[in-house]
């Protein structure tokens, strides 16, 4: 009985340094809000036609990043959209955030949204941060936030400028970017 409890103790004692571990891994975001701050020549800005148009400093990848993403404004959201390839007729979250990462030569394989709390580097980017909690994950590509809208409205991968709560985000970044 003195062994399953030494063992039973080990064990806990293993868990708890791997839920250490992980939690160091991780940067929370330090922003209240996401908000859109543009500044020329610096930010993406989106015209009226609802795609972003990148900074002209911006690197290549990141030119590629926020062309792929407007590809998919016009897509619908679709619960697992993205997942099998990119390629695909709607797009939720994380297939979005896949996509994008894809073209600018940043994933070999879309992921889901758990995925994306191991993905590239903790902490901000110079030009892309992933925002990433528990069932959601979208990306700040130039200053601009690209992001789904699985709710009641389930509006599908936009550019979208308005304000969001960063309350349990935490940030990752593509290395380089």
């Amino acid at each position: 009985m003195k062994s399953l409890g030494l063992t039973l103790a080990l064990l806990l004692l293993s868990l708890a340094a791997v839920s250490l571990t992980s939690c160091s891994s991780q940067l929370k975001a330090k922003e209240r809000y996401i908000i859109h701050k543009f500044d020329y020549g610096k930010t993406a800005y989106i015209g009226p036609d609802g795609k972003a148009t990148a900074p002209p400093r911006a690197p290549r990848r990141v030119k590629r990043m926020i062309a792929a993403a407007n590809s998919l404004t016009d897509k619908p959201y679709r619960y697992g959209g993205g997942h099998r390839s990119f390629n695909d007729t709607g797009y939720d979250c994380s297939g979005s955030v896949s996509y994008v990462l894809h073209a600018g030569g940043k994933l070999d394989r879309p992921l889901v949204s758990q995925n994306f709390f191991d993905y590239g580097k903790k902490g901000y980017g110079d030009w892309v941060t992933i925002y990433v909690r528990k069932g959601h994950v979208f990306l700040v590509i130039a200053g601009l936030r690209f992001d789904t809208g699985g709710t009641w409205n389930s509006t599908g991968p936009r550019w979208k400028p308005q304000r969001r709560g960063a309350k349990g985000y935490y940030v990752r970044h593509p290395k380089g970017l």
